[in-house]
């Protein structure tokens, strides 16, 4: 069978939708050819590049009828650099395009035919990360830092990055220039050479505190003293210095041993009232005032009085457990991670919480456990990884049947794959409040509130 296209095709084409990761999508007699830089209602030509049996690829020649929500994008390397995937879309357009995905999700995937709320969105959406994971480099002798090019790992040189704190772009610049001053060597990936793999900081929107985390490939090396000591002389801002190693030839970013070389162990932030300690391997929201955004919409949904028990599966360090157990008569956690157990008892423990209980473990194994045990739940908030519930966590729900399920989702598929399942199992979908967690990038959270049938 024929294609409708063939490579190297010049083509005028109309733009449809967005992939997740920001490419425009066209249709030619029903196949797909996705377009790097093109938006939903433009008109292009384009010069196609690739064909495959099911979908092509094409270059963007010219925007011949542009979108009205195109807009110069800010950032100077925003081309190449594969951090921020839609800067040439308005925020009103992204937005709107991001109510549409969720949308679509549980339209396609679910089958469902649910309330999807318009995005709440940030007033200014810039500036906005409180965490930068920053790679080095060596490119033509020079050292290099940045973020890594789209779909390589070829670094995209840059000493700003409008969607984190100014301080983190200071921080990394003065750090860019330690290196060369001292003569540390960047990591290099194909040989497993050089010492400075990554550097990560982290600032609490709160308080001011900021962490810098040194990742390299050896716990020793001759430069690390003077290292320490120039980050502190030059960036007196700084509070801790904490070295990580990480020696596998990976492409993971941390290491499992971690060490503090100057100042605190962590470093301490607000949501809400509710305080935190943040170690370097902690996670941790990267967007502090849409946060309070989500877990105010998931304390909305879960409709506490004070007389509720609330399980929160996949708890982590105790975020939306804490900001829960303010209203809940109950709080128990639960997370697959024992470290990030020890975390969620410490900030109950500094916020005076005396209402909640954590134990680590499975959540399809730690939850049927508990029934058995006596401790049921009225309310149970589920905040899961990219690929959504565990299966089995997701019998556990429909056997257990607590009366409200709150769903915080960062990815609309899954969501709406899950959603579906509890549905089946006699769960009713009230409604979705999407929420921007990442504006300029294709990211959307959302979270769903649900009620067992009657």
């Amino acid at each position: 069978m024929s294609l409708p296209v063939q490579k190297n095709d010049r083509i005028t084409v109309h733009i449809e939708d967005l992939t997740h990761d920001g490419a425009g999508v066209a249709k030619v007699d029903g196949y797909p050819l996705f377009i790097v830089g093109a938006l939903p209602g433009e008109t292009s030509e384009v010069h196609v590049m690739k064909t495959l049996k099911s979908f092509g690829f094409a270059k963007l020649i010219e925007t011949i009828t542009p979108s009205e929500h195109r807009v110069a994008p800010p950032c100077h390397v925003f081309d190449e650099c594969g951090g921020c995937q839609v800067q040439h879309l308005s925020y009103e357009g992204q937005l709107l395009w991001k109510q549409q995905m969720v949308k679509n999700a549980m339209e396609r995937i679910g089958k469902l035919n649910v309330p999807v709320l318009p995005v709440k969105g940030m007033d200014n959406p810039w500036r906005y990360r409180n965490k930068s994971q920053i790679p080095y480099g060596l490119q033509d002798g020079r050292v290099v830092g940045g973020f890594y090019k789209t779909r390589s790992h070829e670094i995209a040189d840059t000493d700003i990055c409008i969607i984190q704190s100014e301080e983190a772009d200071d921080i990394l610049r003065e750090i860019k220039k330690v290196l060369s001053e001292l003569g540390i060597m960047p990591y290099e990936e194909k040989t497993h050479q050089g010492m400075l793999r990554h550097v990560v900081v982290r600032k609490a929107r709160a308080t001011g505190e900021i962490m810098v985390v040194l990742v390299t490939r050896k716990k020793k090396f001759k430069e690390k003293e003077d290292a320490v000591a120039a980050i502190k002389r030059i960036l007196p801002e700084v509070t801790s210095i904490v070295q990580n190693v990480n020696d596998e030839k990976t492409n993971v970013i941390f290491g499992e041993k971690t060490m503090t070389l100057w100042g605190k162990d962590t470093i301490k932030d607000l949501i809400g009232d509710v305080r935190f300690e943040i170690s370097a391997r902690s996670f941790y929201q990267v967007n502090p005032e849409q946060t309070e955004v989500l877990y105010q919409q998931a304390l909305d949904y879960a409709q506490l009085t004070g007389e509720e028990t609330v399980i929160d599966a996949y708890c982590g360090i105790g975020t939306i457990s804490l900001f829960l157990a303010k209203q809940a008569k109950q709080v128990l956690g639960v997370e697959i991670v024992p470290q990030a157990i020890e975390d969620a008892k410490r900030n109950a423990e500094i916020n005076g919480f005396t209402n909640t209980y954590f134990e680590a473990g499975p959540a399809e194994e730690v939850i049927p456990k508990w029934y058995k045990e006596g401790k049921t739940a009225d309310v149970l908030v589920v905040d899961p990884p990219r690929k959504g519930c565990d299966e089995a966590l997701l019998q556990t729900i429909l056997e257990q049947k607590p009366g409200r399920v709150v769903y915080v989702s960062c990815n609309p598929a899954t969501l709406a794959r899950d959603l579906r399942i509890l549905e089946d199992g006699g769960y009713v979908t009230r409604e979705v409040q999407p929420v921007d967690m990442f504006p300029q990038t294709t990211h959307c959270e959302a979270v769903a509130w649900l009620e067992l049938k009657k």
